[in-house]
């Protein structure tokens, strides 16, 4: 039989399964470059305020590790579209790993792809289908965002470029997640492989960027994120080099194809490390076993929300470097806070991080539909653990995780800030309660998952477009002038945009008893359905 037989069939498949999310997500990444850009068009009206902003950015190492700098400080899409350069390439990474390894390595560890290879499908048909779909989800990206950029104003030439640098960005990272789930024997372990590969990636581009003339600047060509970078939209539009991420995609994906006849289905060609002899006491209850479950990526987030932090708490000193017009003072001040730029940018971005950290709340809740199309948790229910006591175990951990991560990342800030500033203890007393303050939103889109695993455990993804609707509504609303009633739909319309504002009890109690009554919800709907449903 032919190796790519069934490849075509893979593919439809495949965009079956992801007819929703991906185009939303799509929509979504397109949608948050071309309204950075539309934003930034009254904030930046003249030459001269655009080079003073990109000659602050590039003065600060902070900003330019974790953005990376600015190219041409005259062009407007140069300053625009700084924050959505190197991390929104990450981004794109992250979104692109994630779907091969759901369409490999998940496919193969659920039994799924054994059961198709009984039929007409070829070795390499599953992998070649994932790669085409991933690459071909790239393009679509990078062009829908492209049309969004010429729509904001900005020109055609940078924004085309702007649009290459994301697809080269999806596509080196599809060909990394296709090798990672060639190596590991889950999906978990894939994902974890490839990420870590991206924060290696992303972490070279900042040492490199960083380095000045006399560091090792060439670290920045070892990288992939740094390879998109270097395309330089609205900075020179170095078109020739995605010739490099082109090679490294051929290269990567002829070694993945190379690793496929290497091994059995279901099996990776790096063995997974054996487990003690003996269990931990604590591994006998039910919140032992979330727990264990989940440590490892509750432990990587908490690393990333240390970083995002110690960054945002040191950027914070020096953001009036960057607004030196009464124009973009007005539209910092109207993005969030109300007691001065400062404030300003800091409620805006722990507004970012309470939805991303909401993220983080659903990928936990939704620990339990994986656990339960597993079959792993049937046999926990087959002992004396009743249903909400499993169901609750699971949730402690992403309730009580979400809150570590703000907390973290609000002391962290704090403790960043008020080294700024000389003022320790109290910069950490406003940062503190400013970051907590997001959780109860959080909470909800969380209840909002726990819901739909108990009543439609088959729509659970749904959780995923709340989320996505929340974040387009938080970065969209005020610039389209959005009805107030669209906006109360997010959750994170109602938080108090703390530091600046003063502390609301009654949006807060709110938020708090609709998460209670989703959750409690999905606990009753849980416990009346079959297992698995």
């Amino acid at each position: 039989m032919n190796a790519f037989a069934g490849t075509g069939t893979l593919v439809r498949l495949a965009i079956r399964r992801d007819r929703i999310l991906m185009p939303v997500w799509i929509v979504v990444f397109a949608a948050l470059a071309a309204s950075s850009a539309a934003a930034t068009v009254g904030v930046y009206p003249t030459v001269q305020s655009r080079v003073a902003a990109a000659e602050a950015a590039n003065a600060a190492p902070s900003i330019v590790a974790l953005y990376g700098p600015v190219f041409d400080p005259t062009s407007l899409g140069g300053i625009a579209l700084l924050k959505m350069n190197a991390f929104g390439a990450l981004l794109v990474g992250i979104l692109m790993i994630v779907f091969v390894v759901r369409h490999t390595r998940a496919e193969e560890e659920q039994g799924r792809l054994e059961l198709m290879s009984a039929g007409v499908v070829g070795r390499f048909a599953p992998l070649t289908a994932a790669l085409l779909v991933a690459l071909g989800s790239s393009v679509l990206l990078g062009a829908a965002t492209a049309a969004g950029l010429i729509g904001a104003g900005l020109p055609v030439g940078g924004s085309l470029t702007f649009g290459l640098m994301w697809a080269t960005a999806g596509g080196t990272f599809s060909a990394v997640a296709a090798v990672a789930a060639q190596l590991t024997e889950s999906a978990r372990a894939g994902t974890g492989l490839s990420l870590v590969v991206l924060g290696l990636s992303y972490v070279f581009r900042a040492m490199g960027d960083t380095a000045g003339d006399a560091g090792p600047a060439w670290l920045s060509w070892v990288s992939p994120i740094g390879w998109a970078q270097q395309i330089r939209p609205f900075g020179g539009d170095r078109v020739w080099v995605a010739a490099i991420s082109v090679v490294f995609v051929l290269l990567a994906t002829g070694f993945a194809f190379a690793l496929v006849q290497r091994r059995d289905i279901g099996a990776g060609l790096v063995r997974p490390r054996p487990g003690r002899a003996q269990a931990s006491p604590l591994l006998g209850t039910p919140f032992g076993l979330a727990w264990r479950l989940q440590r490892g990526t509750l432990l990587a987030w908490s690393a990333a929300y240390l970083l995002l932090g110690a960054v945002f708490g040191n950027l914070a000193s020096s953001v009036g470097d960057f607004v030196d017009t009464s124009q973009a003072r007005e539209v910092i001040t109207r993005l969030g806070g109300v007691k001065g730029l400062t404030d300003a940018f800091l409620s805006t971005e722990f507004g970012m991080m309470g939805v991303i950290t909401a993220a983080y709340g659903i990928q936990a809740a939704l620990r339990l539909r994986s656990e339960e199309t597993a079959l792993c948790a049937e046999p926990v229910l087959a002992t004396g653990v009743s249903r909400p006591r499993w169901v609750a175990s699971h949730l402690l951990v992403a309730l009580a995780g979400a809150t570590a991560l703000m907390a973290l990342a609000g002391s962290v800030a704090g403790l960043a800030y008020g080294a700024q500033t000389g003022d320790v203890p109290a910069e950490l007393g406003r940062m503190l309660p400013a970051a907590l303050v997001q959780l109860p939103a959080a909470w909800v889109l969380t209840g909002v998952a726990m819901l739909l695993f108990g009543v439609a455990p088959r729509w659970v993804a749904v959780a995923w477009v709340a989320l996505v609707a929340s974040l387009v509504i938080g970065e969209l609303g005020s610039l389209l002038s959005l009805r107030q009633t669209v906006l109360n739909l997010s959750p994170f319309t109602h938080v108090p945009r703390m530091p600046g504002a003063d502390f609301a009890l009654a949006p807060v109690l709110w938020l708090v008893a609709v998460a209670a009554g989703l959750i409690s919800l999905g606990i009753v709907a849980f416990r009346r359905r079959d297992v698995p449903a």
